[in-house]
This record gives structure tokens, sequence and C-alpha cells, in this order.
């Protein structure tokens, strides 16, 4: 792997972002290209874990907002002001006794840093659960925190030996979780810009890695199998209530 492709960023509805998701993560399987990008939902969006059943969204903040079931595994996300992250990489990639998301989440404390907010991982023995529904009330080994609040959540899948990560990097409070502080809420310096953000992690993930991040546009194949994924899956009522 000697280098990633940096995908542009881009804000897309539920179904197509974790379409896209999908198909980075079949790039990574079949040809062994890496790929990471960053991205935006065009409307705020309600995210369920894999295995979490659909009636957990109908509370009053949560049963208005368009919903997405993901393919990874976690609790209800809601998808507003933050910057959400994904990369996939192939079997062929580097392995390390550290998992993905200490990784990941270790370059995301990295960056905060620098603008003087100090984050802590969440360690073995101290998780939390704060509440029923919402991921970021449960707070797991390699999760970042802020004060005691948690600002960074991720998960994985794997197909035959390769690796998709994506999570949320919560940015500021969303009307729709209030209970949910962001980065920017949390710290008195510089707020933190999604864009900012994204261009130092993406210098980072390639330090990580020991490759080299380059620009790099969606395949002609991509281009093709992302509406294919979003029909089959993600914008089908049967996948998305599927529990």
């Amino acid at each position: 792997m000697n280098h990633i492709r940096l995908l542009p960023f881009a804000a897309a509805d539920g179904p197509t972002n974790m379409a896209a998701d999908e198909a980075l993560l079949e790039t990574a399987r079949d040809t062994g290209v890496a790929s990471l990008r960053f991205y935006a939902w065009s409307s705020p969006t309600v995210s369920l874990g894999y295995f979490q059943p659909a009636e957990v969204r109908r509370t009053p903040n949560l049963e208005a907002l368009a919903w997405v079931r993901r393919s990874t595994g976690g609790a209800t996300i809601v998808h507003h002001h933050e910057l959400t992250y994904s990369f996939a990489l192939p079997a062929s990639a580097p392995t390390s006794p550290e998992s993905w998301i200490c990784r990941f989440h270790r370059l995301v404390r990295a960056v905060v840093a620098e603008r003087g907010v100090q984050s802590k991982l969440v360690v073995c023995g101290a998780e939390q659960k704060l509440g029923d529904v919402l991921c970021f009330l449960h707070h797991t080994p390699g999760d970042l925190a802020v004060n005691g609040s948690k600002v960074a959540g991720s998960a994985q899948r794997k197909q035959h030996g390769a690796l998709l990560q994506h999570g949320s990097l919560l940015l500021h409070r969303s009307e729709y979780a209030p209970e949910l502080p962001g980065i920017n809420d949390l710290a008195a310096g510089t707020p933190v810009t999604g864009d900012q953000f994204a261009a130092e992690l993406a210098a980072r993930f390639a330090a990580e890695c020991g490759a080299e991040v380059r620009p790099g546009e969606w395949t002609a194949a991509e281009l093709a199998r992302v509406p294919e994924i979003r029909a089959e899956k993600y914008a089908n009522p049967e996948w998305n209530h599927r529990r």
C-alpha cells in the first residue's frame, strides 16, 4: 500500500453516503486500493446501528428526521453539525496491535490538542452507558471524550480481510440531540472548521499508515456501483426496517 486515495469532500443523503462507504470497501477488497474520504449529510439524518430495532428512532427529537441503517454496529447517531469520515483499507495494509478505532481517534486527539482542546481516549474499565439510544451517550473503549463528553465515535466492517471504518466527529451541538456538545462547544479557543479538520487528519492518517495521501476521483465502476448498493440496501425500506 504505497498511497491512499483521498476522495473529494461531498454532502449527500444517508442512503448515498452509506452506499458510497460500502463501494469503497468493495474496491479495497477486490483491487487493493486504499481510500479515505470526509463527507457531510445533506439534511439532518439519523443512522441506526446494524443490530438496532427501527423503533428506537421513534422519539420526539428523532422521529421526523430522515434515517438510514448502517452496515456497521453501534447505536443511533444524529448526523448534523459534524465531520464524518470513512476509510477502506485492503487486506495487504500493514497491521498493528492497536485497533484502527484507537489509532484514528488518537489522530483526532492530536489535531484538537493543537487548538488547546484537551481530550482523552476512553480506556477499558471506564465504559459508561448514559442513555439507551444515542451512540454518543455510550462511552466505549477507544472513544474520544472532552470534559466527559464523547466527541468522536467509530465503527467497522470487514470483508475478506479488507476493512471499512467510518465515524462521526461532533463539531457543534445539534438541536436534535441537545444533550451532546461538540468539540467547538467544549473549547474556549478558535472553532475547528470541518475543512481544516479534514486536511489535518488526512495528513496525519498518511503518516500513521506510512503511505502518501493523493487526491483522487471515484472510478467509473464505483460511480455505477453506488446507486446499485443504495437501491438494494440503504434506500430500501425492507433493509431499514429489517429489525
